[in-house]
């Protein structure tokens, strides 16, 4: 078979002939038999078939240049794509291994094709005999159920304990959120193939072809499907639960209280709101679980030191409720995200929570949201569409910086490790719709993932310290300042010198340096540490001094305290407990009474904002310093909570005995720690980490669990503490 485009047209009849033998010749052709073509024969491309003169008028050409029409016209003949004649046998056979290879896909693709059809059919199926027998099944429980299950009481008068409920809202599987490019991504594909991103998600386009014959069937039709050829987000269905002002649980003069208490301060140190956007009616319409869970915080908020309120017990099992039923049912919209990651930041224990905001996100496809913000192919997008891709990239940052922060934080691995996500962070700061707090978000992505690079790169070294150590802590360092001194910038564009985001970065670079040392000399004898060693660690000591002076010094920063998560509250406890280790260490050059005020003051400021955790923490460290090295026991400042010890502190203190153990140093006294003496006077040694005792006063690195091996476990923080105790199962 021959398809030159050099063929002779002067002859009709011969061309006809040539007509008639390729056309049976293509009636009894392959796809197997298209190797067998001789190499010299050269198929052009389509474009290449004929000049563009005979193709607007859609004449046959005769593919040469020039051709006879153009000749007798005095038409300019031209070519789209100049064909390639005489093709070195090198490329002839590259081109039959790359058919070959082609052919072989599309043997796969149809083997694969011919599964999806069967398994549609089991499907379909299985749906028409649902339709016929619905009626002998009772309906399924209404959504609010969810939150039910509160309590359980048989017939017969056995009571069980309650047990939160799961069941997920009615929310078909389907396919929300920001949906995957399907451009063509390479010469092999385009608009009329099957896209790549379906073959690599086999489940997700089995259950898009479900869903469609569930539709199918429940909506009996005469017409042909209608094929779409481009894959379409699913609509957001309805919100399956109401609010906490709409079932009558909080009034809505209170809720709006409480909302003005979140937005007072909380939003910067989550910075995943626009304030102008997410207003008190938008969220209560938009997202009921969000709405609820800005709502529990806030009420802890508001009691500070004091009682929780009954407010506080009900948005919060409310949202917990919703958080609940979340497990098992489809992810719908992207405000989810968010209430999961509010239940999380402001959790003693967030890690398991901010895992399946992680899950959620990557459901919804948010890890996608920068990507299409910084696409300039030049297809035009609603205001819908931009805002709805800002948001989604904001929520994105915001839980990747969280999540890895999770991780560093408590020493467990990092799950996430696609740079690649926040590669275009940067464009939400020029975005029209950018948000305020949106400089503090970019910050914070910015920093992680220099930490996260300084970490991978000290845990390969597994602790040991030499001039390739120190180097690196050096170059660490410098890479600090720089990031420091360019957010620093971006900041000044809006914010004054004395401004509480800009107060909250210094400090974060401050402890930044500190971290950068404790992961680093994990491990080392402190107390024999070589003159470069000794170096690192009063580098560290001036560190931690200077981000303790502007927790102390900043009265905005004071303030915002209250509002602080888990992350911003370490970051001003260990500094203290870093002082004091260092003063322990080193009591002849450092000015012991200088430290021992400052870490006093520190703990008074964290018992007033409700973060006895961590003040305890400081005080117990207080005591150790002051019985090594002598000091005068009592605290100066005012006693914490006039006497008695704090409610999560209680089931740590005990009755004196009469056996000492004489190997073990003395427990703490009440009086050590600043609380008035009573009958439970003793601290248990057992419920003091070990970083703490007098034996790791050496240890000034950081333990392998972070955070967790640092600071008291303590229960009672209003999250989970306070509710009845669960089965153990949960």
């Amino acid at each position: 078979m021959s398809m030159s485009p050099t063929a002779s047209v002067s002859n009709g009849s011969e061309s006809a002939a040539k007509r008639r033998r390729t056309n049976g010749a293509d009636t009894n052709s392959s796809p197997a038999s298209i190797p067998a073509a001789t190499p010299s024969s050269h198929i052009p491309k389509r474009g290449a078939r004929a000049c563009t003169a005979c193709r607007k008028g859609k004449n046959r050409c005769e593919g040469d240049a020039p051709c006879r029409r153009c000749q007798l016209s005095g038409t300019p003949c031209i070519f789209e794509k100049p064909e390639k004649k005489n093709a070195p046998p090198a490329a002839a056979g590259v081109n039959a291994e790359r058919l070959s290879r082609l052919e072989g896909q599309y043997l796969v693709m149809q083997s694969h094709m011919i599964g999806m059809q069967s398994s549609l059919d089991r499907i379909l199926s299985v749906v028409q005999g649902q339709a016929h027998s619905s009626a002998m099944f009772p309906p399924p429980p209404p959504p609010s159920q969810a939150l039910g299950n509160r309590s359980f009481e048989e017939e017969r008068g056995d009571k069980f304990p309650p047990l939160p409920g799961f069941a997920p809202p009615p929310h078909k599987y389907a396919t929300y959120g920001i949906i995957p490019s399907t451009a063509a991504s390479s010469e092999d594909e385009s608009e009329d193939t099957l896209p790549r991103a379906t073959l690599n998600a086999p489940i997700e386009a089995l259950q898009g072809l479900a869903n469609a014959a569930a539709e199918a069937a429940a909506v009996p039709s005469t017409s042909a499907p209608r094929v779409k050829k481009r894959k379409r987000a699913e609509p957001i269905p309805r919100n399956a639960f109401p609010h906490v002002v709409e079932k009558g649980l909080v009034a809505d003069s209170e809720a709006r209280e409480l909302y003005n208490i979140f937005f007072a301060g909380c939003h910067l140190f989550i910075p995943v709101f626009d304030p102008l956007y997410d207003t008190y009616e938008s969220l209560m319409e938009r997202t009921p679980w969000t709405f609820d869970a800005i709502l529990a915080v806030a009420g802890k908020i508001r009691s500070g030191n004091g009682p929780l309120s009954p407010t506080f017990y009900k948005c919060l099992e409310e949202a917990q409720g919703i958080a609940r039923s979340s497990l098992f049912g489809p992810v719908v919209r992207k405000e989810a995200v968010q209430g999961m990651l509010l239940l999380a930041a402001w959790s003693t224990n967030g890690w398991l929570p901010s895992g399946h905001a992680m899950r959620m996100a990557l459901d919804l496809g948010l890890h996608r949201a920068l990507e299409k913000l910084a696409d300039d192919t030049g297809k035009q997008r609603t205001q819908e569409e931009e805002r709805d891709l800002v948001i989604s990239a904001r929520i994105w940052l915001c839980l990747y910086w969280f999540d890895h922060q999770m991780s560093l934080g408590t020493g467990r691995p990092i799950v996430l490790r696609d740079e690649n996500s926040i590669r275009h962070c940067r464009l939400l700061l020029g975005h029209s719709m950018a948000s305020p707090t949106d400089v503090r978000l970019i910050s914070q992505v910015e920093l992680i993932a220099q930490k996260t690079q300084i970490y991978e790169t000290l845990a390969q070294m597994n602790g040991q310290v030499n001039h390739n150590t120190l180097a690196f802590i050096r170059r660490a360092t410098i890479a600090l300042e720089k990031w420091y001194n360019e957010c620093d910038e971006l900041h000044r564009q809006t914010m004054d010198e004395n401004s509480l985001l800009r107060k909250i970065l210094a400090g974060e670079l401050h402890y930044a340096k500190l971290w950068l040392v404790c992961v680093a000399l994990r491990g080392v004898s402190w107390d024999k540490m070589p003159f470069e060693q000794r170096e690192l660690a009063f580098q560290a000591k001036d560190a931690a001094s200077s981000c303790l002076d502007i927790f102390l010094s900043s009265p905005e920063y004071r303030a915002a305290l209250r509002y602080a998560v888990h992350d911003s509250l370490v970051t001003a406890a260990f500094s203290g407990l870093f002082l004091l280790k260092m003063a322990s260490l080193f009591p002849a050059e450092l000015d012991l009474a200088m430290i021992t005020v400052q870490v006093e003051q520190l703990a008074q400021l964290l018992s007033d904002v409700a973060a006895e955790r961590y003040a305890l923490t400081l005080r117990i460290m207080l005591a150790n310093l002051r019985r090594k090295v002598g000091l005068g026991s009592g605290i100066q400042t005012p006693v914490p909570h006039g006497g008695p010890p704090p409610p999560g502190f209680a089931d740590m203190v005990v009755t004196p005995t009469s056996y000492v153990d004489p190997n073990l140093p003395p427990p703490f006294t009440m009086e050590e720690l600043g609380f008035a003496p009573g009958d439970r006077n003793i601290v248990i040694p057992a419920a003091i980490p070990l970083w703490l005792q007098e034996q790791s006063l050496n240890d000034l690195g950081l333990p392998v669990n972070g955070s967790d091996g640092i600071f008291l476990q303590m229960a009672g923080n209003g999250w989970a503490g306070d509710f009845a105790p669960m089965p153990e199962a949960w």
